[in-house]
């Protein structure tokens, strides 16, 4: 077997793997512990990340022609930096190709774009129970920004919220 086969490649999806990128999703939901994405919300995903301009892109790993990981990306602002940032909503490599560089050949190809998009930085955010991705994040240089916390409304919150306003 030539080596080079034996190596990640990661490449932007296209609406053919969109079978593969829900099962990874799947695998993902699995792995933190929640829900997966019922049957719309899974059509939304794939309508969205294949629409034009799509709303999220996602890239896939592959290893020997299988999927093995995904990374879906969108770019945000930064207004203090006037430069686009690239945030990594999802980075999940199947456990069987955690140790075959998998993830870290989406991780580079992530930075990669970030940089050819000429983004000024890219940020991430990941579950305090998973020590995993943490050390993966540390091993690569990446900075814990302990100032900023994550708050978030989920769309009940909005509704309250436009009620409270009418």
């Amino acid at each position: 077997m030539n080596g080079a086969a034996n190596l990640p490649t990661v490449r932007k999806a296209t609406p053919a793997d969109a079978e593969s990128i829900l099962s990874l999703v799947d695998a993902l939901a699995e792995y933190e512990r929640l829900a997966p994405p019922d049957a719309e919300a899974k059509k939304r995903l794939i309508r969205d990340m294949f629409t034009e301009p799509p709303r999220l892109n996602a890239y896939l790993a592959e290893l020997d022609g299988k999927p093995a990981g995904y990374a879906f990306v969108f770019e945000t602002y930064s207004s203090f930096l006037a430069l686009p940032t690239l945030y990594l909503e999802d980075l999940f490599v199947l456990p069987e190709y955690r140790s075959k560089k998998a993830g870290y050949a989406l991780f580079a190809a992530m930075v990669k774009e970030a940089y050819t998009r000429g983004c000024g930085r890219m940020e991430w955010t990941v579950l305090e129970w998973n020590q995993l991705a943490i050390d993966f994040y540390k091993r690569l240089g990446a900075s814990h920004m302990r100032d900023w916390h994550l708050y978030r409304l989920v769309r009940s919150d909005m509704e309250k919220l436009l009620d409270r306003n009418s």
